[in-house]
């Protein structure tokens, strides 16, 4: 080999040692193992916030959205899900016209692209609907008194690949949660209606018939047992399908008197429904007032006399990915303050308290 190859073979190695140097090795994402605090805030005043708590740790990183884009949510925070390395935020501001969804980057909440009115207006909840693909149920423009359900639902289909709205599908009246099981996605209603309507996910076709569970009936989850859960809240029952035969197998009454069940959440082991039954006492200046609930999917009444924890919560959630299957329960002592979030194990022991912003409402967990 002569001197001239020689020198120019070490010259190439000097380079590619140099450029090696110069570049960075990635970042780790900074939110990555933990608990997303979904903080709805005070509605009039449109500070809702999202917090990320670490498992390990009793001290969130707050206001999370603002730290990495130097802006606020300006709004309440409705609902949260992560689809293929992208969050989507629903926010829902009390000026009509100002509601928005903020799709971020899963790890980080770099804002990768906002939808504003009028493509989305009212956002209430949002699931994963496919790849790339989220279903987002919006009631539309209300309007006020008895006709504030003026206009039928809509669930918006965004595509995340190129972050753009792929379509619009109706739906009943104050379109609210939803649940997918296999190809089907099942969609509530608060407007009046009496079905859960069932979305072809390939297609985005609604599917006829919907199912008939009672008036404003939402589904809740799909249970251990493969069997979908729901609620109708006119009957204040909680209804057993068999998502296959749409046939409601069993309808069970929650409770007796003037509670009204909420914030209603599955277990880890997918074995317990956990429940918040609470009420507006009038001695007391309508406080809301009420404890939280167990009961088992073979349960064959749900009486709701032994409360599980004794006291009020503004949100449930239970981290599916953690081995303890802890549940997470929101307190709210004011909408002019800062909330904090109870850990419990399933056996209703409390682990520890987490300050957090205000109005701890919900939960997502990775």
């Amino acid at each position: 080999m002569n001197n001239q190859l020689k020198k120019s073979i070490l010259l190439g190695l000097v380079a590619l040692s140099a450029w090696n140097c110069q570049t960075p090795d990635p970042q780790p994402s900074p939110y990555e193992s933990g608990a997303y605090i979904l903080n709805a805030g005070n509605f009039t005043d449109n500070n809702g916030s999202i917090s990320f708590l670490p498992r390990n740790s009793t001290t969130p990183v707050t206001d999370i959205f603002n730290a990495a884009n130097t802006r606020t949510l300006t709004g309440g925070v409705r609902d949260y899900t992560e689809i293929d390395g992208k969050g989507v935020i629903l926010v829902d501001n009390s000026t009509a016209g100002q509601d928005k969804i903020e799709v971020v980057e899963a790890g980080t909440f770099k804002s990768l692209v906002t939808f504003k009115a009028p493509d989305v207006e009212n956002p209430r909840y949002v699931v994963y609907a496919g790849p790339n693909k989220a279903y987002i149920s919006c009631w539309g423009a209300t309007g006020s008194g008895t006709n504030f359900f003026a206009n039928p639902g809509y669930v918006l289909v965004l595509n995340l690949a190129s972050r753009t709205i792929a379509k619009k599908i109706p739906v009943t009246k104050g379109a609210e949660r939803m649940v997918v099981v296999g190809k089907e996605a099942f969609v509530g209603s608060a407007g009046g209606d009496r079905v859960l309507t069932v979305i072809n996910t390939e297609t985005d076709e609604v599917q006829q018939p919907g199912l008939d569970i009672g008036v404003n009936p939402n589904p809740i989850a799909f249970d251990g047992n493969g069997k979908l859960w729901a609620y109708a809240s006119s009957t204040k029952e909680m209804v057993r399908i068999n998502p296959n035969t749409k046939f409601a197998e069993v309808r069970l009454k929650v409770g007796s008197g003037s509670k009204s069940p909420g914030s209603i959440v599955l277990s880890a082991d997918k074995q317990f429904f956990y429940f918040v039954n609470s009420f507006y006492d009038p001695a007391d200046n309508y406080k809301e007032k009420g404890e939280t609930y167990r009961f088992s999917i073979n349960d064959t009444s749900i009486p709701a006399t032994t409360p599980f924890i004794p006291r009020l919560f503004s949100g449930l959630g239970v981290d599916s990915s953690d081995p303890r299957g802890l549940i997470y329960a929101g307190v709210t002592p004011s909408y002019k303050q800062a909330g904090y979030v109870l850990r419990y194990l399933p056996s209703g022991a409390l682990v520890d308290s987490v300050r957090a912003e205000i109005a701890p409402s919900g939960f997502f967990f990775r």
